[in-house]
């Protein structure tokens, strides 16, 4: 079957967590893939505007994700949709799939899932910074200190950063002045926490998405010089050609082997690029990669669901903006 033949034969995908960024930019991006697409949308709230994206919705049952109600949701939805293709636009989906694998043989849908070892180890940036040295990549110096002067005699003068082991983005990372500083947010942070050397400027941080094919290799990354908004998503991106984190994402990638959209946070402290998380999933920036020819949900499709590696895409210079508008149903 032709590239041309595949794009027109009718498939049908379900996109979850479709009220929130992530899932929409995935929606959007299928929008402008020219497939032919039925897309279901998925989400925990049944009002949001996630919906108005897709051609059909459901909403996920009021239970939780360990229960056997839920898991009887999704077995249910994907056999009587007849759902080719699942990608999930939610960690917490990403992860109950991950669980879950069992699915797939009882549907027949399958799942944009990346690496399962990754997956894993991206989900306590503390292990993960350690798994860094253990594969002598740059690591941001880090430790476990409760106490303040412990953490400036291990890593140095401050600032000094406050993280949570788990979660993404910035929630809850806290810049640490002095002692007082520490005490405030120690005592605030519900999770557990590392601190970290403060590397870099908020001017020196990019994002970039790499597609993996699963076996150290991948296609070219799209570089964005970034600034973020307040709850840590990319709210300006501008596309740049960056041979130092090409490089750096080229041997991580075959020290990791990422599968399929995987988004990677910088930092660039002098020469050193300094990986700050590593995403294995689709991320908040999947819609404007796609609007500069980096369209990662067609790439999905045709990796996860053809069995066809993406050709190499030709990625558009230019700068990218979000922002709010209204958006009525009478």
């Amino acid at each position: 079957m032709t590239a041309a033949s595949m794009k027109k034969t009718p498939i049908t995908v379900v996109i979850t967590a479709v009220g929130a960024i992530i899932g929409q930019g995935i929606a959007s991006s299928l929008r402008k893939s020219g497939l032919s697409v039925r897309i279901i949308g998925v989400d925990r709230d049944a009002h949001g505007i996630g919906r108005y994206w897709c051609d059909d919705f459901f909403a996920k049952p009021p239970c939780s994700e360990d229960s056997p109600d839920y898991l009887d949701f999704w077995k249910s939805l994907l056999a009587r949709e007849n759902v080719d293709l699942v990608l999930p636009g939610l960690e917490l989906d990403v992860l109950f799939f991950n669980r879950n694998h069992a699915l797939t043989q009882e549907t027949g849908a399958r799942f944009v899932l990346n690496n399962p070892d990754l997956i894993d180890l991206a989900q306590d940036k503390w292990d993960f910074g350690e798994a860094l040295q253990r594969l002598d990549l740059p690591a941001i110096p880090s430790c476990l200190s409760t106490g303040w002067h412990d953490a400036i005699d291990r890593l140095g003068a401050p600032p000094l950063l406050l993280k949570p082991r788990r979660g993404n983005g910035s929630r809850g990372i806290a810049v640490l002045q002095d002692e007082q500083d520490f005490d405030y947010w120690s005592r605030k942070s519900t999770d557990e926490f590392f601190i970290q050397k403060f590397v870099g400027s908020d001017e020196t941080e990019f994002t970039v998405g790499a597609f993996g094919f699963g076996d150290g290799t991948g296609l070219p990354p799209i570089i964005f010089r970034r600034k973020l908004s307040v709850a840590g998503n990319t709210q300006y991106a501008e596309v740049v050609e960056h041979p130092v984190l090409a490089k750096a994402v080229e041997k991580i990638a075959g020290l990791l082997k990422p599968l399929g959209p995987t988004n990677y946070q910088f930092r660039m402290d002098g020469e050193i690029p300094y990986l700050l998380e590593i995403n294995p999933r689709f991320s908040s920036s999947t819609s404007l990669r796609t609007a500069f020819g980096y369209n990662e949900a067609l790439m999905a499709v045709e990796l996860f669901l053809w069995g066809k590696r993406p050709a190499v895409p030709e990625i558009r210079s230019g700068r990218g903006w979000r922002y709010y508008e209204d958006f009525v149903v009478t």
